[in-house]
């Protein structure tokens, strides 16, 4: 009787124990009340722009081609934003900073990212003049920064190497979560950039990818994927374009790993909301 009573007593100690855990887990995670979180990828056609708002806070990253300046203008009014917390553009390619100077423009600005590999073009030349107008510098993070992003917290992954010769592989990567969601965000990283990123022990898994480099067959490796394990893949490419982006190999590599694909250009603006337990996933002109 009293080994079953000792047995009785330590089994209910344990349930204790690991209702505690669970409790501190949960605390952990959780977020204050009346918080928000979204992330709108933009339509910018063959290129790439994401608006990101937790709670009062925004940050810009990329900001499409130079075409797209008037465009991005207009999305930021829509949502009454003329303060941006940050800016960060992935990488030098004008296809990513080139609309960053129309929302320099418009918007004033907290911090401006960017890596320190850079180029002569006239996109990123006026998007320098723009941050030094506003009486800021361009930072460059490096991998393992963290910061607070309202209820959020945002973690700079890549890169790991810089490379002014290709500058794809010197995107900034950058995960943010908020609650027990995550988004990662990828630039035009390929597989170089991906696989030095695991190689450095980064946690990667993510509830939603934006899928690197438009959806190029360079990106998107399967060795990348499995770290990630998307529930949802988004990929920003302009409709009929002359890359053939996105390239059947990294959306059948996508599939494999059980990712919901949307496009924007299928899909229009794709915006993601998290409640930060499940994510939704709202487009523009349908699924």
């Amino acid at each position: 009787m009293k080994k079953l009573y000792s047995f009785l007593l330590i089994f209910v100690l344990i349930l204790s124990l690991c209702g505690c855990n669970y409790v501190a887990l949960r605390n952990e995670v959780s977020i204050p009340e009346g918080s928000s979180f979204s992330v709108h990828y933009i339509d910018v056609g063959q290129a790439d722009s994401a608006l990101v708002l937790c709670d009062d806070k925004a940050m810009l990253i990329d900001g499409g081609n130079v075409s797209d300046s008037s465009l991005l203008v207009s999305y930021l009014k829509k949502m009454d934003i003329d303060y941006l917390d940050y800016v960060i553009c992935t990488h030098a390619h004008e296809d990513h900073v080139g609309g960053l100077s129309g929302a320099l423009s418009y918007a004033d600005a907290g911090l401006v990212f960017a890596p320190e590999s850079e180029s002569d073009s006239k996109a990123y030349t006026n998007f320098k003049k723009k941050v030094a107008a506003q009486g800021l510098e361009i930072e460059h993070p490096i991998d393992g920064d963290e910061f607070s992003f309202g209820s959020s917290t945002v973690q700079i992954l890549g890169p790991i190497y810089e490379d002014e010769d290709d500058l794809n592989n010197t995107s900034i990567v950058l995960k943010i979560t908020y609650g027990e969601t995550s988004f990662l965000f990828t630039g035009d990283a390929e597989r170089d950039e991906e696989h030095d990123i695991i190689d450095e022990g980064y946690d990667l898994s993510s509830t939603v990818l934006k899928v690197g480099h438009h959806g190029s067959e360079t990106s998107s490796s399967y060795r990348f994927l499995r770290e990630v394990m998307p529930k949802y893949a988004i990929i920003s490419a302009g409709k009929d374009n002359s890359y053939g982006h996105p390239h059947d190999e990294p959306l059948s590599r996508l599939r494999d790993v059980g990712a919901e694909i949307y496009r924007t250009d299928e899909c229009g603006d794709i915006i993601a909301e998290s409640d930060g337990i499940t994510v939704k996933i709202h487009t523009e002109k349908g699924a």
